[in-house]
C-alpha cells in the first residue's frame, strides 16, 4: 500500500518480517511434530511409554488421556482460525510438559542425563516460542 503525499511516494511495509514467520513455523512445526509423535506413542502404548508412566505411580490408563489430549493439542495449534482455542491448546501443552517434568522430578525419576526432566521442558520452551511468534491472525 502507498500513499502519495504531495511529490514523494511513502510506502508503508508490512511490519511483520519474514523472519519472524519463519521462526514461528519452524518452532510451531517442531513442536506438533514431537507432541504428535508422543501423543501417538502414548494412545499405542509404544515404546517406554508404559513405563514412563507406570514408573512414576501413574495408573496405565493415563496414557489414553494424555495421548488424546496431545494429539488434540496440536489440531487445534496447525489448524487456521479458532484463536481462543489455541490460547487453551498452547496452555495445556505447557501444563502438560511441565507437570510431566515435575512428576518425574518428584518420583525421583530423572531417566539418563535427566532426560525426562530436560525433554518435557524443552517442549514446553517450544510451546512458549511458539506462542509468542504466532502471527496475529492466530491471536485473540
Amino acid at each position: 500500500m502507498s500513499t502519495i503525499t504531495g511529490n514523494e511516494n511513502i510506502a508503508k511495509v508490512d511490519s511483520r518480517p519474514i523472519g519472524r514467520k519463519v521462526a514461528y513455523w519452524t518452532v510451531t512445526i517442531i513442536l506438533a511434530f514431537s507432541i504428535a509423535l508422543s501423543g501417538i506413542g502414548q494412545l499405542m502404548r509404544y515404546g517406554g511409554n508404559v513405563d514412563l508412566v507406570t514408573d512414576i505411580g501413574f495408573p496405565l490408563y493415563v496414557t489414553n488421556i494424555l495421548g488424546a489430549w496431545k494429539l488434540l493439542g496440536v489440531i487445534a495449534i496447525v489448524m487456521p482460525g479458532f484463536p481462543r482455542l489455541k490460547e487453551w491448546a498452547y496452555s495445556g501443552i505447557f501444563f502438560l510438559m511441565t507437570g510431566a517434568a515435575l512428576s518425574h522430578a518428584f518420583a525421583h525419576d530423572y531417566g539418563d542425563g535427566g532426560f525426562h526432566l530436560i525433554l518435557p521442558l524443552f517442549y514446553a520452551a517450544l510451546g512458549i516460542a511458539s506462542w509468542a511468534l504466532r502471527p496475529k491472525s492466530r491471536r485473540l
